[in-house]
């Protein structure tokens, strides 16, 4: 499959077929078609095996739509983040305004709640923050802006300028409130919850301690 016809970004390497998924879908595209694909976070910023020059090639071709980033354990079936990509064959049709001199970056790595130690789920309102951001920045008549931390639409200049790396954090930058916080305030709290903490274990650790004795007879 060295020579098959999908791969007009470039051959995918053996042993990872990330790159070789989404020139599958756009091969398959009509002209104006679009898609979403889930892949594993290394896909952003990969270079090994030609993978990195793929990405260069279908960001320069216009392909590259929407990038979200996402927390991990959100899967069953695996605990790693993933991210989603969407892309379009025609990023210049009526239907939606213009995007070809930008890639929307949206960093949600930080959303959604822990149902247990190992499940991380989106609700209704992470799923139309999401959205809606999307949406707004795609239609004609949206009302989309920069959120500092969350979402970027940067030019495609920039994006050449971190040498086509995908990842969202590096776009989106740090949120408001990240930037101002009082590090006598912030430092204050951290200590309080680390004494808290110490005093939490020495007290599992008696009470442990405690029941060994009791399962051993001691008592």
């Amino acid at each position: 499959m060295r020579n098959d016809g999908r791969w007009q970004y470039g051959v995918p390497p053996e042993g990872n077929a990330n790159f070789g998924w989404m020139q599958h879908f756009i091969y398959h595209l009509s002209p104006s078609g679009q898609a979403g694909v889930v892949l594993s976070k290394g896909a952003l910023t990969s270079k090994s095996s030609g993978e990195g020059e793929i990405r260069k090639a279908m960001v320069e071709a216009g392909l590259i739509d929407c990038i979200v980033n996402l927390p991990p354990k959100l899967f069953l079936n695996t605990q790693i983040p993933a991210s989603l990509w969407f892309m379009s064959r025609n990023r210049a049709n009526g239907k939606f305004r213009d995007r070809r001199d930008a890639i929307l970056f949206i960093d949600a790595r930080h959303m959604g709640f822990l149902v247990d130690r190992k499940t991380r789920e989106f609700n209704d309102a992470d799923i139309a923050t999401i959205t809606d951001t999307y949406h707004n920045w795609r239609n004609p008549k949206g009302t989309y802006a920069d959120v500092p931390g969350f979402c970027c639409a940067a030019p495609l200049s920039r994006v050449k300028e971190l040498d086509y790396v995908l990842t969202p954090g590096r776009y989106v930058g740090l949120a408001d409130e990240e930037d101002d916080f009082v590090f006598a305030e912030r430092f204050a709290k951290l200590q309080a919850e680390f004494v808290a903490q110490l005093k939490e274990e020495a007290e599992l650790n008696s009470a442990i301690l405690k029941n060994l004795k009791s399962v051993k007879g001691d008592e």
